[in-house]
C-alpha cells in the first residue's frame, strides 16, 4: 500500500510533464512540416564541384 502511495503521485508527474512536452512541440511548430525533413534528405542541393562533370571521370 505503501508503495502505491508513492507510484501513484510518481506516474501523474510522468504523465503530466509528457503532456506538457507534447503542447509545447504543438506550441513552436513540431508538427506543422511532416513531410519535409524526410523530403529534404533526398534533394541533392550541393553545386558540383567546378572540372567534375560526368563524362571527366578518367
Amino acid at each position: 500500500m505503501t508503495g502505491l502511495v508513492i507510484l501513484i503521485p510518481i506516474a501523474l508527474l510522468l504523465g503530466l510533464s509528457g503532456l506538457a512536452a507534447f503542447f509545447w512541440a504543438m506550441k513552436v511548430g513540431q508538427f506543422e512540416d511532416m513531410d519535409g525533413a524526410a523530403l529534404r534528405i533526398l534533394i541533392d542541393d550541393e553545386a558540383p564541384l567546378p572540372g567534375r562533370n560526368a563524362g571527366d571521370a578518367q
